[in-house]
């Protein structure tokens, strides 16, 4: 059995939803991990393709929770709730919700809509949105002690593992193909994201930012302001951290 290629993060506390989408009927390409809070829910997104917001989770509200990841990434986001009327639909695709789905016993819908929206939220397979002719090639990208494998999407980092998600690593690629080159913000978030992507701009300065502090430096990602981004100089022993 392949890798599963879309990890899913179920922000619930229903052991019984839980355990559905554990097992099957969902299709092996989806990996669910669950957590119980809207807390965790906000520290973790980021790692994950698709979150699935249980509404009836105590604590801040799903709609809440939802707006607050839409203002930092454009990660798929499924309501699971009562959406019986239209206010509720309407409330949840207000507050950023790619789908509201009634929460029932059957997981025939909601895996439909998780098809429905992988397919519009990523055209290509996960992570591979127009790659560049070294991705293409399965070439090993280098600079300095930052190694970069197209083929297994692996990072490293003075030999040491880097996890990063499939827009980091896709924006990491682009950044260290064509090292030399100042990418604008429309160029990345054509290649990155899509050339359709409507969502805010400040989903980009996210991920840069995430992507220095799991680099640790700053310097390894230059910005020209007003214009966009290149690789940085390899940064020396003692270089500052990533704000």
């Amino acid at each position: 059995m392949g890798k599963p290629s879309t990890r899913v993060l179920l922000v619930s506390n229903d052991a019984r939803l839980s355990t559905a989408l554990h097992h099957p009927p969902l299709p092996a390409k989806y990996f669910v991990i669950s957590v119980p809070t809207s807390a965790q829910a906000l520290e973790n997104f980021g790692d994950f393709d698709l979150l699935l917001l249980d509404s009836s989770t105590p604590g801040m509200d799903s709609r809440e929770v939802c707006k607050r990841i839409r203002d930092q990434a454009s990660v798929p986001i499924i309501i699971l709730g009562p959406c019986v009327n239209e206010i509720d639909r309407v409330l949840a695709l207000n507050a950023g919700a790619d789908y509201c789905v009634v929460k029932s016993d059957s997981l025939h819908e909601l895996q439909a809509s998780m098809d429905a929206v992988m397919r519009r939220s990523y055209p290509c397979p996960v992570g591979q949105n127009s790659p560049g002719a070294a991705a293409q090639a399965g070439e090993v990208l280098v600079a300095g002690p930052l190694r970069l494998n197209p083929r297994n999407r692996d990072v490293t980092l003075h030999g040491r593992p880097v996890r990063l998600t499939p827009k980091e690593f896709d924006l990491l690629a682009m950044l260290m193909e064509d090292p030399e080159t100042l990418h604008t913000r429309k160029a990345i978030i054509a290649r990155v994201w899509n050339e359709h992507w409507f969502g805010s701009t400040r989903t980009l300065d996210v991920h840069i930012g995430a992507l220095r502090q799991k680099l640790g430096s700053y310097d390894w990602i230059e910005t020209k302001r007003g214009i966009g981004f290149r690789l940085g100089t390899v940064p020396s022993p003692g270089a500052r951290d990533s704000p």
